[in-house]
C-alpha cells in the first residue's frame, strides 16, 4: 500500500506543477490588465483621478470578495486598526453621539479617570467648537477626529449645557487613553464572583488575573467571567486567560492554514491561578473570536459551564500584515480548532462571483466529546450547555434608546434633567428610580412628539396587502378593521406594560453619568436573567457537577 502511495504522488506531481504554472499566469495576466485599466483611466478619463480612491476602492472590492475579516487600511486608517488591536487612542475620553432632535453631536458618556471627566463634561452636553472649527453642522466621525489628536496638545472645547442653557468653554489636553479590557469586576452576592471581560486587546489577561487574584482574596466560591458582547481580539490573551484556570501542558488550540508557518500550536505554559473554582461563562450572538476560544475551551475541557445563547461562530484567525507607503492589511491566514478538535466556524466563504457566504448547516456539523465524553458539535458557534434568553428588547424601548431619527430624544431629556437635579445619587448597584420619577418620565413622554412604529401594526399591514394579493381582503374586512382598533397605537398603555425593562435602562444610562461604565454594568446585574441563573447554578455544587460530568446512560 505504502509503494502505491508513492507510485501515485509522483504520477500527480506533473499535473500539480502545470496546475501551479497556471494559476501563476492567471495572477501575472489579471494584474497586467488591472495595471493598463488604470493607467488608461488616469491618462484618458474626463476628470483627474484621485489614485488613494480609486485604486483604494478596487482594493477593498477584491478584498470584500474574500471574508469580512480581510482588510486594507490605508494610512489614514491605520491609527483605527491600532486602537482596535491595542484598545489605546490619543483623545479626551468620553463616547459621543448624534442627537437627531437637535441635530447636534452630544456627549454620552465620559470614561473614568479622563480628559472629559476631569474638565466635568456631562451626559448631553452639545458640542458647539472645537478652536476655531464649528461643530455645529458636522456629523460624529468628523467632531471625533477634531477631538482625538496629539499627545499633550491642548484645545478650547465649546459645550452648551441644555439643563442650564449656558455656554461653557474649558481648555482641555489629549493623553493616551486606554479603555479598560475589564471595565468590572466585584463580588456578588453568596460570594460569587464577577468578572465582566469586553475585549480582547493587548494586556487584557493581566487585567484578568489581577481581578480573579482579588476575588479570590475575598473569598469567592464561583466565579462568573462575562463574554457576551465581546467580538474579540487578541488569540494570545485569550490562550493567557484560559491558563488561568487550566494545568499546564494542555492543548489549547490548533490553528491551521495554507502555509505551514501559518500553523501553530497554543498549550498552557505555566501554572493555573485555580484549575477548581466552580465556572461559568456567559456568552451570546455577539461572542466571537478570542471569546469562542476561551468559552470553547472552557467547555471541551469541562472546566466551566458555558451559559447564555449561542455564539457567533468565528473560527477564522487574522494576521496583520505592513504593506508599502505606511499602509497595512488585516490577512485572514488560517482556521482554529479548540481541543475537541472541532472548528466553530458559522460561516463558508466563497470566493467566486464576486463572493458569496451560506451558513454551516445543521446536517454537516460533526459530532465531537469533551475530555469527560459530553457531546459537542463543530460549525455554528458555541452551543451553551446551559441555554437562557435574555429578555427582548420591545419595539418601543428600541426607539427611545437607540438614538432613531423619529425618537425625539425623550430618553436622553429625561436623563439629563435628571443628571442636573442630582448632584449625587445611590451606589452603582443600589440606584433605582422610584415610582413617581418614573410616572414623571412617562409624562414627559406623553407631552414629547415621540412616534415609534409597533411591529404588530407593520405585521398587520403586511398580511393585510397579502389578503388583498389573494383576493381575500373584502371578505375578511370587518375583521381587519376591527383588529386595527384593538392593536390602535397607545404609547401610554406600551409605557406602563414595559415600565420594569425601560426604567431599568434609565437607570443604567443615568448610573453611569456618576459611577462610568463599570457602574452602569453592576447596576445592570441586579435584574440580568443570564447572571441570576449562573449564580443558582454556582450556588448549587450538585446541579455544577451534573452539567458537566452527566451520568452516561
Amino acid at each position: 500500500m505504502r509503494k502505491l502511495l508513492c507510485v501515485l504522488a509522483l504520477s500527480v506531481l506533473p499535473f500539480v506543477g502545470w496546475a501551479q504554472g497556471d494559476h501563476n499566469l492567471q495572477v501575472a495576466k489579471n494584474l497586467e490588465i488591472f495595471n493598463s485599466i488604470y493607467k488608461n483611466l488616469d491618462l484618458m478619463y474626463v476628470d483627474t483621478l484621485n489614485a488613494n480612491e480609486v485604486v483604494g476602492n478596487g482594493i477593498r472590492a477584491m478584498l470584500g470578495s474574500l471574508d469580512p475579516y480581510t482588510e486594507y487600511y490605508d494610512e489614514a486608517d491605520v491609527k483605527k486598526l491600532r486602537t482596535m488591536l491595542t484598545g489605546t487612542y490619543t483623545g479626551i475620553g468620553a463616547l459621543i453621539r448624534y442627537n437627531f432632535a437637535l441635530q447636534r453631536v452630544v456627549i454620552d458618556e465620559p470614561y473614568a479617570n479622563t480628559p472629559a471627566a476631569e474638565a466635568g463634561l456631562k451626559k448631553g452636553d452639545i458640542i458647539l467648537s472645537i478652536d476655531d472649527s464649528t461643530m455645529t453642522d458636522k456629523n460624529n466621525d468628523y467632531v471625533s477626529s477634531h477631538l482625538r489628536g496629539e499627545a499633550g496638545t491642548t484645545f478650547l472645547l465649546k459645550i452648551k449645557r441644555p439643563s442650564t442653557g449656558k455656554i461653557l468653554k474649558m481648555k482641555i489636553t489629549r493623553r493616551a487613553i486606554q479603555m479598560p479590557a475589564v471595565p468590572y469586576y466585584g463580588m456578588r452576592p453568596g460570594k460569587i464572583g464577577y468578572i465582566n471581560l469586553s475585549k480582547f486587546t493587548e494586556g487584557c489577561a493581566k487585567q484578568v488575573r489581577r481581578a480573579l487574584v482579588e476575588l479570590k482574596k475575598d473569598g469567592a466560591k464561583g466565579l462568573v467571567l462575562d463574554l457576551r458582547n465581546n467580538g474579540g481580539g487578541s488569540l494570545d490573551e485569550a490562550i493567557s486567560i484560559v491558563n488561568m484556570f487550566v494545568p499546564k501542558g494542555i492543548t489549547l488550540v490548533e490553528q491551521k492554514g495554507k502555509l505551514k508557518r501559518a500553523n501553530n500550536t497554543y498549550k498552557s505554559t505555566v501554572e493555573p491561578v485555580d484549575s477548581v473554582l466552580p465556572l461559568v461563562v456567559l456568552v451570546n450572538g455577539n461572542t466571537a473570536s478570542a471569546s469562542e476560544i476561551t468559552g470553547g475551551c472552557m467547555q471541551d475541557l469541562d472546566r466551566g459551564v458555558v451559559l447564555g445563547t449561542r455564539t457567533y461562530g468565528k473560527g477564522l484567525v487574522q494576521t496583520t500584515m505592513e504593506l508599502p507607503y505606511n499602509t497595512q492589511m488585516k490577512l485572514t491566514t488560517s482556521y482554529y480548532y479548540i481541543p475537541s478538535g472541532r472548528c466553530i466556524q458559522a460561516i463558508k466563504y466563497r470566493h467566486s462571483n464576486g463572493g458569496s457566504s451560506e451558513q454551516v448547516a445543521d446536517s454537516l456539523k460533526r459530532l465531537y466529546h469533551t475530555v469527560g465524553g459530553r457531546e459537542v458539535r463543530g460549525g455554528g458557534g458555541i452551543k451553551p450547555d446551559v441555554e437562557v434568553a435574555p429578555d427582548s428588547l420591545p419595539n418601543i424601548a428600541f426607539y427611545m434608546f437607540g438614538g432613531m431619527p423619529d425618537s425625539s430624544e425623550v430618553a436622553l431629556n429625561y436623563e439629563v434633567n435628571y443628571i442636573a437635579k442630582h448632584p449625587t445619587i445611590a451606589p452603582a448597584d443600589e440606584f433605582e428610580l422610584t415610582d413617581n420619577d418614573y410616572a414623571d418620565f412617562k409624562a414627559q413622554v406623553l407631552g414629547s412628539k415621540f412616534k415609534y412604529d409597533r411591529m404588530s401594526d407593520k405585521y398587520l399591514d403586511d398580511i393585510e396587502k397579502v389578503a388583498k394579493f389573494e383576493g381575500y381582503y373584502n371578505d375578511a374586512k370587518p375583521e381587519f378593521e376591527a383588529l386595527k382598533k384593538k392593536l390602535r397605537h397607545n404609547t401610554a398603555k406600551d409605557l406602563d406594560y414595559n415600565k420594569d425593562l425601560i426604567k431599568h435602562m434609565l437607570e443604567a444610562d443615568i448610573v453611569a453619568n456618576y459611577y462610568y461604565e463599570g457602574g452602569a454594568i453592576a447596576n445592570k446585574l441586579r435584574y440580568d436573567k443570564q447572571m441570576k441563573r449562573a449564580v443558582e447554578i454556582l450556588s448549587s455544587p450538585e446541579e455544577y457537577n451534573r452539567i458537566l460530568h452527566p451520568k452516561k446512560k
